[in-house]
């Protein structure tokens, strides 16, 4: 049984301030259950008998029984899948462009885009992610659900972006998709540096676009389409897949 003060904790996860007073974040469902638990120990664990019973051990500080029905009052998910679990927040790891592929996004609103974009970044085996400081919080429930799992996989920082890119050595490209850059099909790509995507409606702002060294284009091959742009999660694993394609050959 969950106790009415435990379910408006919970409840209160859903709001970035209580989130980051309590380094704590909301999870739900089994493919999230099993990367999680593998990375960390969960500080609480809400779930039925049935999953319970299915677990060979259950790391977490505090692993409370409901039903089905108890599950629901505290669960955010139209469907609760019998589990619902509190995680501290991930560590996170250095980016460090001028060795490997990193992403970069510049005033990402929607949680569903960042959490495809981090699946993305997972499946492109990309490991670090760099957020402007006005991107959507990687722990907004909706963000961590839309990741499957691949928050675990992928380190989400946040910095002031145009001060991160100044900083890192002139010889790091630094490439961004713009409408005004060339098409992403005849350039050749690095296996290293940073990748910039932009806010859903604006795209990536001006002191950001300044300090592009290679400015791409995804060409669009319907001219006649009344679509001027492409959803950001959409481009982005377009460009990542070019990027890991001519790394390849």
């Amino acid at each position: 049984m969950i106790s009415k003060a435990k379910i408006k904790f919970i409840k209160s996860l859903q709001l970035k301030k209580n989130r980051e007073q309590t380094h704590l974040f909301l999870a739900e469902g089994y493919k999230l259950m099993g990367e999680l638990l593998a990375k960390q120990r969960a500080h609480t664990i809400v779930a039925t008998h049935e999953w319970i019973e299915n677990q060979s051990c259950v790391q977490a500080n505090e692993v409370i029984e409901v039903t089905q029905e108890e599950l629901k009052k505290v669960s955010l998910l139209q469907h609760p899948q019998q589990v619902l679990a509190v995680f501290p927040f991930l560590p996170s790891t250095e980016a460090t462009p001028q060795n490997e592929l990193i992403l970069a996004l510049d005033g990402v609103q929607d949680p569903g885009n960042l959490g495809t974009i981090i699946r993305i970044a997972d499946w492109f085996g990309i490991k670090n992610i760099m957020c402007s400081e006005d991107t959507v919080d990687v722990y907004n429930p909706k963000v961590i659900q839309a990741s499957m799992g691949s928050v675990a996989q992928v380190s989400v920082n946040y910095c002031n972006l145009k001060s991160f890119i100044k900083n890192i050595s002139p010889e790091v490209p630094v490439y961004g998709t713009c409408l005004d850059g060339e098409n992403i099909y005849n350039q050749k790509l690095s296996s290293k540096g940073i990748i910039v995507m932009g806010n859903e409606g604006k795209g990536v702002s001006t002191a950001i676009k300044q300090l592009f060294t290679h400015k791409l284009l995804i060409p669009n091959y319907h001219p006649q389409s009344a679509i001027d742009s492409l959803n950001v999660a959409i481009a982005t694993a377009i460009t990542c897949a070019e990027f890991k394609r001519q790394d390849l050959v």
